[in-house]
């Protein structure tokens, strides 16, 4: 059997994320782009999300049915953030189905073209929604969130996976350890 292909690495700067919701055209790709990055939510997850699932009264974005007894993978209950409540706000003012991306009145199924597109006005390579999730959970690592703090916001049942693929990114991960190791410094009068 071949060995399995190395995990892809691809997550995007918020530069690129930025350059990225500045080259989409479509108000469907821009919503999806800012619930992807905001939710750290699966790409069915998002495409399938309903009006019924946000809850504006209380600030949360349901990614799995609501009052599920086991939540579907990855989908789980997450808070809304600032800018994503403003544009889910307006998308709901202007809704026509009861799904939360949608376009000319129709579910999406698939935002592949429109992301293709964006991607190359952006001058951005690699991308497709997953590098979303990835990129949102890479995010928080970077900010110093806990890794089982991350897990939950990725709907992961067990932090170990989370752990073992964004804890490099923390810049806290292994500061502890590095600590015991500490030598070259002023030395003590004996």
């Amino acid at each position: 059997m071949p060995s399995a292909p190395a995990p892809r690495e691809r997550h995007l700067t918020r530069d690129e994320f930025e350059r990225l919701l500045d080259a989409a055209e479509t108000p469907h790709l821009r919503l999806y782009l800012l619930l992807a990055i905001s939710t750290a939510g699966r790409n069915a997850a998002l495409l399938e999300l309903t009006w019924d699932r946000i809850d504006f009264e209380r600030g949360l974005v349901f990614l799995g049915e609501r009052n599920m007894l086991r939540p579907q993978k990855g989908r789980a209950t997450v808070p809304m953030t600032n800018g994503l409540r403003a544009a889910l706000a307006n998308a709901h003012a202007h809704r026509r189905t009861d799904r939360v991306i949608e376009w000319a009145g129709e579910p999406v199924a698939s935002v592949r073209t429109a992301l293709t597109k964006a991607t190359k006005r952006a001058a951005l390579s690699g991308v497709t929604p997953h590098v979303f999730r990835h990129s949102a959970a890479v995010w928080m690592a970077e900010a110093g969130h806990r890794m089982g703090e991350i897990a939950a916001f990725l709907g992961h049942s067990d932090d170990q996976i989370t752990q073992r693929v964004y804890a490099r990114f923390s810049p806290s991960h292994l500061r502890n350890a590095a600590s015991a190791l500490e030598v070259g410094g002023p030395r003590r009068a004996r």
